[in-house]
């Protein structure tokens, strides 16, 4: 039905220079397109594109009484639908790579102390880059419980791991912690702003569970 649509609306254009692909050069554009490297990057793609290859090369064998205008249109939707299938696992892969980590890590492998980072969290504080002062805060906190025995040192362990591995110890503060997790895990690995007094919450946090006994 495409073919036919397609061959009615050429046919009323007898104006614009005739297309008479052979089959071979039909083949020569389906694989040229095939070819592009861009195609190759997803394993479930190329099985796809393996099929299609199998399906093309049988009718390119059968289709020497095809009339050329009809298995130029079948050629061009096909690599009209490879095209399609390509750009849009391109995409997806473009929007994994960029999508965030929605529970990274806050313990990692750098050496600092719980008030190493606490400086650097009230000087980016002071300076106004909030977010920095929300992450370096409560990395802060965890890195504290670390020195105080009260959280293992575990280089990968996420926000809410230590929310609840806390949550035990401070229950009364179960609920600013959680909420302290949430905040480091959207300002950190999901690229959301934090304001001023975000900031100071969590690093009122900080000062409160390192006073408490």
């Amino acid at each position: 039905m495409i073919a036919s649509t397609g061959l009615a609306g050429l046919a009323g254009r007898a104006a614009d220079p005739p297309l008479d692909p052979s089959a071979d050069e039909a083949r020569r554009l389906l694989q040229a397109e095939l070819a592009k490297p861009d195609y190759y990057d997803d394993d479930l793609l190329q099985r796809l594109l393996d099929w299609i290859d199998r399906r093309v090369d049988g009718a390119i064998d059968g289709a020497s009484s095809m009339p050329p205008l009809t298995w130029f249109a079948i050629t061009v939707l096909v690599v009209g639908l490879v095209g399609g299938v390509g750009l849009l696992l391109a995409r997806a892969r473009g929007t994994a790579r960029h999508a965030p980590d929605r529970v990274g890590a806050v313990l990692t492998d750098e050496v600092a102390t719980a008030a190493e980072l606490r400086g650097r969290a009230e000087r980016a504080l002071a300076e106004g880059r909030y977010a920095d002062a929300v992450v370096d805060g409560f990395r802060a906190l965890a890195r504290r419980q670390v020195e105080r025995g009260r959280l293992d040192d575990s280089p990968g362990i996420t926000a809410h791991e230590v929310a609840a591995a806390l949550a035990s110890t401070y229950p009364d503060r179960r609920d600013r912690t959680a909420a302290g997790a949430d905040l480091f895990d959207a300002v950190r690995y999901g690229e959301r702003p934090a304001t001023r007094d975000q900031a100071v919450a969590v690093l009122d946090l900080d000062r409160e569970l390192a006073g408490t006994r």
